[in-house]
């Protein structure tokens, strides 16, 4: 007999041993279990032990990971909001939506004078006062659209109706307001410009 036939020729007895987390090996019988194995109660040779092992060992999942995951078939974690849930709407989109408490911003101060010489530049400001933080726009106006007619500058009073272009997070967008010239204040709205052409 070769050397070769002789080393394949495995008669060593072995037992089958088993750890914390259930996975299987083999051990020689005749010496001591490595630390944290046990007995699984079957002696053999090296086949036997084998197929007893294959027969034993059928999932080869660790322990901790099998009973985590029956732990989450029994009690799910929730579940995250759909992606497809309606977004907040766009600060477009709700500027656009009813009309809105609306105020003339003029810097230094707000005075009949400085409103008007910022309607002589064909630009106002004009803040949406019930936005988060308030939003002003700038606005170009568009002069055949407005109406000065009621407007008393020298002794500030009347009304004023704006209208005029603007971009808004990149939409082109139309600001519409009516001003109490007293008050500074009104009302006034959002028209996209593809809604207005279309209209």
């Amino acid at each position: 007999m070769s050397w070769n036939d002789s080393e394949k020729e495995d008669t060593t007895i072995y037992k089958v041993v088993v750890n914390h987390e259930e996975q299987y090996s083999i051990w020689p019988e005749y010496k001591e279990n490595p630390l944290g194995w046990r007995d699984a109660g079957m002696v053999g040779n090296k086949a036997e032990a084998l197929a007893y092992i294959k027969e034993v060992w059928t999932d080869m999942r660790p322990l901790s990971l099998r009973k985590r995951m029956e732990e989450l078939a029994k009690n799910p974690p929730p579940v995250l909001p759909s992606v497809d849930k309606p977004q907040e709407k766009s600060l477009v989109d709700r500027l656009c939506e009813g009309v809105h408490e609306v105020e003339t911003d003029i810097r230094p101060e707000q005075s009949a004078q400085g409103l008007k010489d910022a309607i002589d530049r064909d630009y106002v400001h004009i803040k949406f006062t019930q936005t988060k933080g308030t939003t002003v726009l700038g606005v170009r106006l568009d002069r055949e659209s407005c109406d000065f007619s009621e407007a008393d500058f020298i002794n500030g009073t009347g009304r004023i109706h704006f209208e005029g272009n603007l971009t808004l997070d990149f939409v082109k967008v139309r600001c519409i307001a009516d001003i109490d010239l007293k008050t500074f204040s009104g009302t006034g709205y959002l028209v996209k410009a593809e809604a207005k052409a279309a209209a």
